[in-house]
């Protein structure tokens, strides 16, 4: 079962339901389209410069309908910038798409260090506890 369509409920146990994500937040379509491994490699590609259609497709064994579709779901989620040239479709990296979820991930960021810094100070005290004394050696 897709995690869009999945609902909890919580209510019976006095909390409060929780439900699919936001379909309007940014950093949610730019998670779900970066979630294919596909998208990501055609991401790798246009990154540094525009590619046509046609020259993203060459780097798969995918139907050029499949790769139109990739391509399709990275620029709604404005991952790609599309300009026409001719007949020609060319599609560049928006590497500011990427902004909501680097600012979701730095608000997660500092409880995340916190709970390493936690960890790495446990650890040591439990080496420094674990240090057998050595005989005539005063601390």
């Amino acid at each position: 079962m897709p995690a869009e369509i999945l609902v909890v409920t919580r209510a019976a146990r006095g909390g409060a339901a929780v439900g699919a994500p936001d379909e309007g937040d940014p950093a949610d379509a730019v998670l779900r389209a970066l979630a294919d491994p596909h998208r990501r490699q055609i991401l790798r590609l246009v990154r540094d410069g525009e590619l046509a259609a046609g020259q993203i497709a060459s780097h798969f064994d995918a139907t050029q309908q499949a790769v139109s579709h990739h391509l399709q779901v990275l620029a709604k989620a404005g991952l790609l910038s599309e300009r026409r040239d001719g007949v020609r479709r060319l599609y560049a990296l928006d590497p500011q798409a990427l902004d909501p979820v680097r600012e979701m991930l730095s608000e997660l960021w500092p409880s995340a260090l916190e709970r390493l810094k936690y960890v790495v100070e446990q650890d040591q005290k439990k080496k420094k506890t674990a240090e057998p004394k050595r005989a005539g050696h005063k601390p």
